[in-house]
C-alpha cells in the first residue's frame, strides 16, 4: 500500500485488524490514516492499549462490531436461535474464522449475564443498543462506530445514540467493573 502512495495512486489508506497488536504494528506505517478494530463494552482492550497511540499518531479509529454481534442490543436470551448461515450459529468457537468476531469472543451465556447487569444502567428512553453506542462515543480516540442495521428504523435508532448526554463517571465506572469481573479474565488477553 505504501508503494501505491509513492506512485501517487492513493493518498492514504486504512486497515482492519483483529488484534490490538496488529493495530499497533499498522500505525508504524506512515500512510495508515485509520484502523478498524473491534471495540465495544465486551471488548475494551483497545482503549487500554491502543487508543493513546492512535491519538498520538493522529490515526482515526473505526469501532467495528460495536454491538457485539447483537449481544449488546439486549434483545437476545438463552432461547435465541440463529439462521443456519448466521455466523452467530456456526462460529461461536472460531470454527469458520476468528472466534473474536462472534460476540466479541465472549461465550454466549457469559455475554447474556453481563448484558443483564448492564441493563440496570441504561438511561430512561434509551435502548440497550443506544447505550452501548453512547458508551463508545465517550472515547475521544474513536472517530466513528459502525453498527449494522437490518432496516431503516434500526439505523435511525443507532444514530440517536449521539443525541443522549454523556454517560456519567459513575456509570462508566460501573460498566468497567462489569467488564473487569465478568469479561476481562476470559478474553481481554486474547485480542
Amino acid at each position: 500500500m505504501d508503494d501505491f502512495v509513492e506512485q501517487g495512486k492513493i493518498k492514504y489508506y486504512g486497515v482492519s485488524v483483529e488484534r490490538v497488536e496488529e493495530a499497533i504494528k499498522a500505525v508504524e506505517f506512515p500512510n495508515v490514516q485509520s484502523v478498524q478494530i473491534i471495540f465495544n463494552i465486551l471488548r475494551q482492550r483497545p482503549a487500554d492499549v491502543f487508543f493513546d497511540l492512535a491519538k498520538w499518531k493522529n490515526v482515526g479509529i473505526l469501532a467495528r462490531v460495536p454491538l457485539s454481534s447483537g449481544m449488546l442490543t439486549g434483545k437476545m436470551s438463552k432461547n435465541s436461535t440463529f439462521e443456519k448461515d448466521d455466523h452467530r450459529n456456526f462460529n461461536r468457537h472460531g470454527e469458520a474464522f476468528d472466534v473474536g468476531e462472534t460476540f466479541s469472543g465472549v461465550d454466549f451465556e457469559t455475554g447474556l449475564a453481563a448484558v443483564e447487569d448492564l441493563r440496570e444502567l441504561v438511561m430512561e428512553n434509551m435502548t440497550m443498543a443506544q447505550f452501548a453506542l453512547r458508551w463508545i462515543l465517550m472515547f475521544d480516540a474513536v472517530t466513528c462506530a459502525i453498527p449494522g442495521a437490518k432496516n431503516p428504523a434500526q439505523a435511525q435508532g443507532n444514530t440517536k445514540a449521539a443525541d443522549f448526554p454523556p454517560l456519567s463517571e459513575d456509570v462508566m465506572l460501573k460498566i468497567r467493573e462489569i467488564y473487569k469481573s465478568k469479561i476481562k479474565p476470559l478474553v481481554h488477553h486474547l485480542w
